[in-house]
């Protein structure tokens, strides 16, 4: 078995217009002194990283290497949530996803979806020069507004919308192969990647492609209520990365799933900060360990209610707590009688 790195931080939720948030060097610090050891980097945030400048210059990227350990701190991974997004958006979405890309090309969907193809190829070689394993994004969607079957689907419908998928995340897929990084979809509601079946389902589409893999994110398995612990048991092999988020479901008789279109603080399923929701961590760390997970166990930190200083605070050492120091012997060595072959004979009596 292998130990769990970190604790570390995503840095997406955290960057702002003020200090210490408006700039990576400001940032790193304001963790570093928090006890993280590792920062997750959105690549499409210029105040924390030039992708196309990391993905071109190993220099660069170990200049950024360097200044970071300095104060204490490794890159776990880039991220690239936002352009991953963009790979894949049903017109209907695209107004509200227009500003996840340059301006001049909210209106021109191929120009798009070609320039998030271009950022993701960037953040393969990016995430190469920097010695990364893994790099967390999203699928985007083709299938999302048809996700509840009224009026039923056109026969088809979705087989015809995973093989497009499939097809555009190929090349992606090839290039980060050619990285040595493997790709971390979050399954996440509103992408098509969302669940386990959704997941298989996109990996029949991409030939079991072995760069398609998992960032684990048990809050959106809480909000779908899915088992997400069963789910480690059955996706273990391609859970590679760890995104730490905690989330609580408390259903009325009013509301569900679905939560009535209500904002973060009123709904039924929300996302809370470490210790405060319903996610057992304990089980979690305990399989991710069990099944030799040994990449970084990174706090995403959204909260309806608590404030972000406060959820950094906490979440280094909830994390920390969390981390399973595995054991290199089997804690009933001690009664152990040695044996061989002829031993075990004579015990089995034969």
């Amino acid at each position: 078995m292998k130990t769990i790195k970190g604790p570390a931080v995503f840095l997406a939720q955290f960057m702002g217009d003020e200090a210490p948030f408006n700039s990576l060097d400001t940032i790193a610090r304001y963790m570093a002194e928090l006890g993280y050891k590792g920062i997750q980097i959105p690549a499409w945030d210029s105040r924390c990283i030039d992708l196309k400048q990391a993905a071109e210059s190993k220099t660069y990227c170990d200049d950024l290497k360097g200044k970071l350990s300095e104060i204490g701190l490794e890159v776990t991974e880039l991220s690239s949530h936002l352009q991953g997004q963009l790979v894949a958006v049903h017109p209907a979405y695209a107004p509200m996803f227009a500003g996840f890309g340059p301006a001049e090309l909210a209106n021109n969907p191929k120009e798009q979806q070609e320039w998030a193809t271009q950022q993701l190829k960037w953040a393969a070689k990016a995430s190469q020069n920097l010695g990364l394993k893994s790099h967390p994004t999203f699928s985007g969607a083709l299938l999302w507004p048809f996700l509840y079957p009224w009026p039923q689907r056109p026969a088809g419908l979705v087989e015809t919308a995973f093989t497009e998928l499939g097809k555009r995340w190929k090349p992606i897929l090839d290039a980060f192969d050619e990285a040595g990084v493997d790709v971390c979809y979050e399954l996440h509601p509103g992408e098509d990647l969302h669940d386990g079946i959704t997941f298989e389902m996109f990996l029949e589409a991409v030939d079991n492609h072995p760069r398609a893999n998992i960032n684990y994110d048990p809050s959106h398995f809480v909000l779908q209520q899915l088992d997400y612990l069963q789910f480690i048991d059955f996706y273990h092999e391609r859970i590679k990365a760890f995104h730490v988020k905690d989330a609580e479901f408390n259903p009325s008789g009013k509301q569900g799933v679905y939560s009535g279109y209500q904002g973060w603080v009123e709904r039924a399923g929300r996302f809370r900060s470490l210790g405060d929701g319903q996610v057992d961590f304990a089980g979690i760390f305990s399989k991710l360990s069990q099944y030799n997970y040994d990449g970084w166990a990174v706090l995403e930190w959204e909260c309806a209610i608590k404030s972000s200083e406060q959820g950094a605070a906490e979440g280094a050492p909830f994390i920390a707590d969390h981390i399973i120091e595995v054991t290199a012997k089997a804690f009933d060595d001690f009664a152990g009688t040695g044996a061989d072959e002829a031993f075990n004979r004579q015990v089995l009596g034969l």
